[in-house]
């Protein structure tokens, strides 16, 4: 057995296997987070199923990528995963905060659509192979002059990911048939440690956010990040939950492992140079070595043998990679002229 001390997310998973209460619910960013919220102040049993239609009518004029859409999003995801400290189970799966969700998603796919212009899936993944830039990414400017209090608020953002890696891409399996099942299950298994728990990817980010002095619970930070950072984490969860995505679910899926490998080098010569904790510096190092044979696996494999089986996928899987894109770039743009504003990248700074 091994000696490692938990991790407070770790001890936070545990804690929810047990049944203790998950994270809390955030606060509210308009009028469709704030009537979703409410109604999860209440048992499910007491709200009938049609008991938010108007909430729903309401969802259909927000701003998809604004604030209150993807917060709300956020929140009716969560139910699938961990769920929320004082919040009924039955919520998961009621008729009426369903239809709230109903009511947001196409909002959000028709204008990643409008953004999103990819016709030959497998030359975009072959573009993403390409070397890096050598500037104008967050990773290149963190290499080059980031401080340690960015690094810091860059963590906070991947947090909402990273703290739950590979989850979201593991409703595609059961989705999947033959070489390409095969394929995402080894590179899942990747993820989760090769059946060691200390070497999950989301444990060894927690580890991460420990040696930075962050909170490494699952959602610490929530309320802290914004809408451009939910929502790519938003798209995975949409995607993984609907059969209907799965061309989408695995663009997205090849297109992340792709890219993370190079990525991951940048990041560590960041974190060698402001000589943070080995732990930080591990993180991407793991993610340097995983992700140079995932690429191989998602690109000739998954994607390729897919395509190969159901070429009517073909447009869904361009748009998986080009939605993917797009909603990085929107993220990266935040913090970058967050920074080189010398403004802080999130929305409440908090104690950090």
């Amino acid at each position: 057995m091994s000696s490692r001390q938990a991790s407070p997310v770790v001890e936070h998973q545990l804690a929810s296997e047990q049944g203790i209460p998950g994270p809390s619910l955030p606060r509210p960013r308009g009028p469709v987070s704030a009537g979703i919220l409410e109604a999860l102040s209440r048992e499910a049993a007491e709200v009938p199923n049609d008991g938010l239609r108007d909430l729903a009518g309401l969802a259909r004029g927000c701003d998809a990528l604004g604030e209150d859409a993807q917060l709300a999003l956020t929140v009716c995801y969560e139910l699938h995963y961990q769920g929320f400290a004082n919040t009924d189970p039955a919520w998961e799966w009621h008729p009426a905060l369903l239809g709230v969700r109903a009511a947001l998603e196409p909002l959000f796919l028709d204008v990643l659509r409008e953004h999103v212009h990819i016709e030959d899936p497998v030359l975009a993944l072959e573009d993403l192979c390409a070397p890096p830039p050598s500037t104008g990414t967050v990773g290149t400017f963190m290499r080059d002059s980031g401080t340690w209090a960015q690094m810091r608020e860059l963590f906070i953002h991947r947090s909402i990911y990273q703290l739950k890696e590979a989850d979201p891409q593991a409703w595609a399996i059961p989705r999947l048939t033959g070489r390409p099942k095969a394929a995402l299950v080894a590179v899942e298994f990747d993820e989760y440690g090769g059946g060691q728990h200390w070497r999950m990817h989301s444990r060894l980010f927690a580890d991460l956010m420990d040696a930075a002095d962050l909170d490494s619970r699952y959602l610490a930070y929530l309320d802290q990040v914004p809408a451009e950072t939910l929502a790519t984490v938003n798209l995975m969860s949409l995607c993984g939950l609907h059969r209907s995505r799965l061309g989408a679910h695995v663009g997205m899926f090849a297109a992340a492992e792709i890219s993370n490998g190079p990525g991951a080098r940048v990041m560590r010569d960041a974190l060698e140079r402001l000589g943070a904790r080995e732990a930080c510096v591990h993180f991407y190092r793991e993610h340097i070595e995983a992700d140079a044979v995932h690429e191989q696996l998602m690109r000739t494999d998954v994607v390729g043998e897919l395509l190969r089986a159901r070429p009517d996928m073909r447009d869904d899987v361009s748009f998986g990679i080009g939605a993917s894109s797009f909603l990085e770039e929107r993220s990266s743009a935040r913090l970058l002229g967050s920074w080189e504003h010398g403004r802080t990248s999130l929305r409440e700074a908090g104690e950090l």
